[in-house]
């Protein structure tokens, strides 16, 4: 019996840095959906189930910090912001908003793929608590 892999969203305008994302998740075992800005990030969440979700603030359309708020009205989803933004009213902001970790672009690959780890962890532990609370 074959586990599932875990689905992770991705949102960023710069191509690059979601090709490099990709490459490292995958690494990791991952699977990935990328979303260039945050209106296809929204459709994207309404369609699927996501594990954990990738958000750069700074997007046409609809930037990160209106994505978070959206999706923190429905879901719980561990949300990772990634952005050159690194002023602590910044960082403060994101987690005020509802993100639960906030990592500043450039970042070490190692670093982002233990906060992932982290974050997965602390969501399935909270998943399984929940299961047993309400047995």
């Amino acid at each position: 019996m074959s586990m599932k892999k875990l689905q992770v969203l991705m949102v960023d305008d710069d191509w690059k840095l979601r090709n490099l994302l990709r490459i490292y998740l995958s690494k990791e075992g991952f699977d990935t959906v990328e979303a260039a800005d945050g209106n296809e990030a929204m459709l994207k969440i309404k369609n699927h189930s996501f594990d954990l979700v990738i958000l750069d603030v700074m997007m046409p359309n609809m930037d990160g910090w209106e994505v978070c708020q959206s999706i923190r009205k429905t879901q719980s989803v561990p949300i990772l912001m990634l952005t050159a933004l690194g002023e602590t009213k910044e960082k403060v902001q994101g987690l005020e908003l509802g993100a639960d970790d906030y990592l500043t672009k450039p970042f070490d690959p190692e670093e982002l793929i233990a906060r992932v780890h982290a974050l997965i962890r602390r969501a399935s532990s909270t998943s399984t608590e929940k299961q047993i609370t309400m047995c």
